[in-house]
Order: structure tokens, then sequence, then C-alpha cells
């Protein structure tokens, strides 16, 4: 019997999700390349732009490669008759060793996760140093030392997302009819129960220990907000004038620091919640539990986040906003400037 129900899975179903899948491929892609433009070209932000490049990078490489696989992959079930040979349970070629496209999609998918939750860590510990220890913010956060972070989340991420593939050999990977995505597959030895399923745990674990490490980091760093911001309530009350915003006393924190910390907190828990259906998918898919609908909203609102950080720099970050508004009207401006 199909996993899926004909409503979903029917010609109107691939249609729905393709037009769905389109929208979000755009939105990405262009959201993240503007993103990377106005930082490539704004220095003055509220937030840390090597990692935020970072995390751009990976939404962009979600919008080009593996949504659009998806894509492709809708409309060829509808047009054809035979499924592809990387659909679940295909083609007979997969089990002789050929090379399928969802053997890059997958672990595409899986690394650029990985890699936005890391770099969303590492921008919190970041942060959380110009907010604690302002005084050792200029020592500690520098430009040689978070681009190696980033290197080393890039390398770490996608070495955990082909892990699967390598523990044991227990996995392959196939485009699920439920997820509609190159989900990892695990090999069955007949009827028997899978191979090596508990390495699907890495996954959630690595997320959750990075997701966890990243709201004690917040706490901390907001609770250090908290007294500061009372302190200088109090000191405006008593007619001693504050101190600025932070910016006068060096061993406070900046009101740049202080808003890209609230910024990084949003960023957390936008992810947080767009990741945690689906960490409750693979530990229920680990203990046999087949969720086919819930599958698909769980895999899609996790690609969904990758266009949710452009709308928050927006909403957070004014000199974001004024970048966005050069990158769109520089052509406009190019002639005044040269009639000046």
């Amino acid at each position: 019997a199909p996993l899926c129900h004909s409503c979903c899975c029917g010609l109107l179903g691939h249609v729905l999700a393709v037009v769905f899948m389109v929208t979000l491929a755009f939105a990405i892609v262009i959201g993240n390349v503007v993103t990377l433009a106005v930082f490539t070209q704004t220095r003055q932000t509220c937030t840390p732009q090597g990692y935020l490049k970072s995390l751009a990078l990976a939404d962009v490489m979600v919008g080009v490669l593996v949504v659009p696989f998806s894509v492709f992959t809708e409309i060829s079930l509808m047009v054809t008759s035979v499924p592809p040979m990387w659909f679940q349970g295909g083609s007979p070629l997969r089990a002789e060793g050929v090379w399928q496209p969802c053997q890059l999609i997958g672990p595409v998918f899986a690394g650029c996760t990985f890699v936005s939750i890391s770099t969303i860590f590492l921008m919190t510990v970041e942060r959380s140093v110009a907010v604690l220890w302002p005084l050792h913010k200029d020592m500690v956060v520098t430009r040689r030392r978070a681009l190696f972070l980033v290197l080393l989340s890039w390398a770490s991420s996608f070495l955990l997302a082909l892990a699967p593939l390598f523990v044991g050999g227990g996995f392959t990977l196939e485009y699920n009819e439920c997820s509609r995505m190159c989900n990892y597959a695990p090999r069955r030895d007949g009827d028997g129960p899978m191979a090596n399923g508990n390495v699907m745990l890495l996954f959630p674990a690595f997320d959750f220990t990075l997701l966890g490490g990243t709201l004690a980091v917040n706490v901390l760093s907001f609770t250090r907000i908290r007294r500061y911001t009372r302190k200088r309530k109090l000191l405006s009350g008593a007619g001693h004038g504050g101190d600025g915003g932070g910016g006068a006393c060096p061993h406070r924190p900046s009101f740049s620091d202080i808003k890209a910390a609230k910024t990084i907190g949003i960023l957390t828990f936008a992810f947080t919640a767009s990741f945690s259906p689906i960490a409750v998918f693979v530990l229920g898919n680990v203990v046999g539990h087949v969720w086919c609908t819930f599958s698909f909203f769980a895999f899609w609102m996790l690609a969904a986040n990758s266009c949710c950080n452009v709308v928050i720099y927006s909403m957070r970050d004014r000199h974001f906003r004024r970048g966005v508004g050069l990158f769109f009207h520089r052509d406009r401006m190019a002639p005044q400037n040269e009639k000046s």
C-alpha cells in the first residue's frame, strides 16, 4: 500500500508541491544572494558578517541544489510512468553501485543544516564575549579566528552528514515519496530491523547539543544585558546621565553588541522551531514509526527556514535595510553621482 494518500501523491498533490517548491527556491536564492551582496558591500552591521555570510551561503546551496532537485523529480513523476532510479524503492541499477543524484543532494541538505546550527552557535559565543567581557572582545574575536571556525564548521558538518553512509555501510540515499526530498534510507536484511539505525541519532544529538549550548549562552548574555539595562535606568533616574548607550564605557557592552545578541537569539529561536519537527521525525523513524504527511511538513519547514534569516535581518538591523536599499537603487544613484 502507498505510504501517502492519493490527495498528496496524486496529480494535484504533485502540482501544488511543485508550485510551493519553485516559490521557495526563488525566495531562498534571491533573499540570500541579496544578503551576501549587502554584507560584502556594507561593513557596518549589528551582527558579525563572517558568520552571516557562511549562514547565507549554506542557505543558497539549499535553494540552488536541494529544492530544484525536488522540483525536477516531482515533474519527472508527473510526466513519466516509470519512477527515476533514485526514487524510493526504485530501479535495481542502484543496487549495482551506479551513482545517482541523491548521493549528493542528501548530504548537502544535511550538511547545510549542520552548518547553520553550528554557525548560529559560533555567533552566539562571539557575541557573548562582547557582552560579558567587552574589554577582551578585540583580543578574542578576530577575523582569522572567525575564518578558522567557519571552515571547521563546514568540514565537521559535512563529515557528520556523510557518517551514516560510511559507518557500517547501513544506509543509502533515495528520494522519499513522503518528504519529497532525498533522505537517508536503511538497507534492510529481508524484513529485519534497520542496519545501524542508531547512527541516525547522531543528527538530532548534534543539533540539540549545539542548540542547548546556544540557549545556555544566550541566557547568560541576556542576563547581563538585563542587569546592565536596569543599572542604566537607575543611573538615568538618579540624574547621572547614563553612558550614552554603553559606547562611552569600555567595560560595558555597546549598543550594537546588545542588539546583535538579541538578533542572534531570534535566529536561534527560528531555527529551533523549524528543526524540532524533523528531530521528532528522525527519532520516531529510528524506532520504526512511519509518519508520511508529518515528514513532508517537517523537512520542508526546515528548508523554508533558509529564507527566514533575511527577514530577521531586515526587521532587526537598520544598516542591513539601508544596504538593501542601496543594492536595489545603485543604478539610479550612479547617474545622479555623475551629474553631481
